[in-house]
């Protein structure tokens, strides 16, 4: 099988990718980054009633239309007790911001536009105009109305929007659910005690982080060794766990100890493809076991992170309804780089931002796919594609930003 351009892999693993389709409903309190699933409706109207802006006086223009005024003061209105009369001729009622309007009244009076008089009486120092400081019923939404539509990322305004609209659960699209599985004899979780032969498994936690990010719920199988009937089980488990992809962590290849593919096409996997054109990430696995995904990312740190960057979280986004990541930027190479290969290059690297807005860039000099140090100091990847010239220092190039 010859190395498949990443472009094309993205594209035939998301042509087999439907947007989840079950609904539940959460409280507002665990909507926050759900994707609200149905339009919603008002079930009030905001504001309830005519509500003063201000603190002041509620009262009649045409007893106020000219500085100098007389008005008395009958009453007041304030937030959750309004004034229960009707502002008469002549008359004026103390009210604070929020308060209802009373009956009779059309315009506010701000309170250091008038002066007291004493025996409730004050004296305008400011000529009123209608509808001055008056928040109209109904200025902000109407009951019936559709204030938030499907769709919508719901973030810390849509929530106090739908609040306020009287809404305390919101039908939201279920998370996808993804499976994480590492695999080999060499892993040892962290905490552990690896032996002579042995590493500790990090990759997990970097997935699942990435995961979560992209708004899936996780379930961690833990570390398999290669022992393919534990590997069948655990493949078997997260079938009973209706998971919508199961990701593994190495052995995807067709060495003598990469158990993985073998493993899962026994078990009824459809094999799309598993060599990827690009450099860390080359051995990515792609194939569908029965209605779940299964996205098997290579051994190797960095290549793991890159693939589940460029593929994962694609993945995650659309079967999340979910608009994806606007990670690609121009910079400007601070250092020469070299002609490119057959394969598409993500050359880990660190930004400095510039007066004009397009940042420079310059690589880390070692790029081996084993060194999460280097990434972890890394803002971005310069993405080299396939036969690249060599490119100059000045050049402006693209780059995947890594923490948006």
């Amino acid at each position: 099988m010859s190395l498949l351009p990443v472009e094309e892999a993205l594209a035939r693993l998301l042509a087999a990718a439907h947007p989840v389709t079950d609904v539940e409903e959460v409280s507002l309190h665990e909507a926050n980054g759900r994707i609200l699933a149905t339009d919603l409706v008002a079930r009030l109207t905001q504001p309830p009633f005519n509500a003063s802006a201000m603190d002041g006086y509620a009262l009649r223009v045409v007893d106020a239309a000219e500085v100098g005024s007389l008005l008395t003061v009958i009453g007041e209105s304030a937030a959750g007790h309004g004034f229960a009369g009707k502002v008469g001729s002549g008359e004026a009622v103390r009210i604070f911001t929020g308060a209802p309007v009373p009956d009779g009244a059309d315009s506010i009076l701000l309170q250091e536009d008038a002066g007291s008089l004493g025996d409730n009486s004050i004296r305008t120092t400011f000529a009123v105009t209608a509808g001055r400081h008056i928040r109209p019923r109904g200025q902000d939404f109407a009951e019936g109305d559709i204030a938030l539509t499907a769709g919508l990322s719901m973030d810390f305004s849509h929530l106090t929007l739908a609040a306020a609209m009287n809404h305390a659960a919101l039908p939201v699209y279920r998370r996808p659910r993804i499976a994480i599985l590492a695999t080999g004899d060499e892993l040892v979780p962290p905490g552990g005690e690896p032996g002579p032969s042995q590493i500790i498994g990090s990759n997990t936690f970097g997935i699942a982080a990435l995961a979560r990010d992209n708004g899936a719920e996780v379930i961690d199988l833990g570390i398999v060794p290669d022992d393919r009937d534990l590997l069948r089980q655990a493949v078997e488990q997260a079938r009973a766990l209706g998971v919508d992809v199961l990701v593994t962590l190495g052995g995807a290849s067709v060495g003598d100890h990469d158990l993985v593919q073998s493993t899962l096409v026994s078990a009824g996997m459809e094999l799309d493809f598993w060599r990827i054109a690009m450099r860390p990430g080359k051995p990515l696995m792609v194939g569908r076991l029965d209605h779940m995904h299964v996205l098997g990312l290579p051994g190797n740190p960095v290549s793991s992170l890159v693939c589940g960057l460029l593929f994962l979280e694609p993945l995650l986004s659309q079967l999340g309804h979910r608009k994806p990541r606007r990670r690609m930027a121009p910079a400007r190479l601070q250092t020469a780089l070299p002609a490119n290969d057959k394969r598409q290059d993500y050359v880990r690297a660190k930004l400095t931002e510039q007066d004009d807005g397009i940042p420079s860039v310059e690589s880390f000099g070692k790029q081996d796919s084993s060194m999460m140090r280097i990434f972890s100091q890394s803002d971005c990847l310069i993405v080299r594609p396939p036969h690249a010239p060599a490119a100059e220092a000045g050049e402006i190039v693209p780059v995947m930003l890594l923490r948006l």
